[in-house]
């Protein structure tokens, strides 16, 4: 049963996505992507409101999106006119990471990958950005 399915509320996905994209940017930033540890991540969060379910699922979407980063970048880059990654606003292109690695990787309805990227980025990036991502996940997903 996947998690999307195991009856947990969607604030708790929605907190560990919020994690998971958190710590690509971390490791973005850091440019730890075969090196970084989520272990340390939550180590650095303390005891915050995600439980350990939430905290398996986010470090497996941020392994999981590491592990595939070529292969998600290329399909983003296919989508994203005029646009190139290293240019893009550091937050917007891992939510898009985030987003690409559950289009491909995962089990979850690309409505709800959606949906989830659009409300993350409302949390931590601008306006514009959830209608830039929201382009681009429309693209990908056809």
């Amino acid at each position: 049963m996947s998690f999307e399915k195991s009856g947990n509320t969607s604030g708790m996905r929605r907190k560990a996505r919020e994690c998971a994209v958190q710590m690509l940017f971390s490791a973005d930033v850091l440019g730890q992507r075969e090196e970084f540890s989520t272990s340390d991540y939550w180590h650095e969060l303390g005891d915050a409101d995600c439980d350990m379910r939430s905290r398996s699922f986010a470090d497996k979407l941020v392994r999981g999106a590491l592990a595939n980063i070529e292969t998600i970048d290329a399909r983003i880059r296919t989508r994203a006119e005029h646009w190139r990654i290293e240019r893009m606003a550091i937050v917007d292109r891992n939510v898009l990471r985030l987003s690409v690695y559950e289009f491909l990787f995962e089990d979850t309805p690309h409505t709800v990958v959606i949906n989830e990227a659009l409300e993350i980025a409302r949390r931590f990036s601008t306006f514009e950005a959830t209608q830039f991502i929201n382009g681009i996940l429309d693209a990908i997903k056809l």
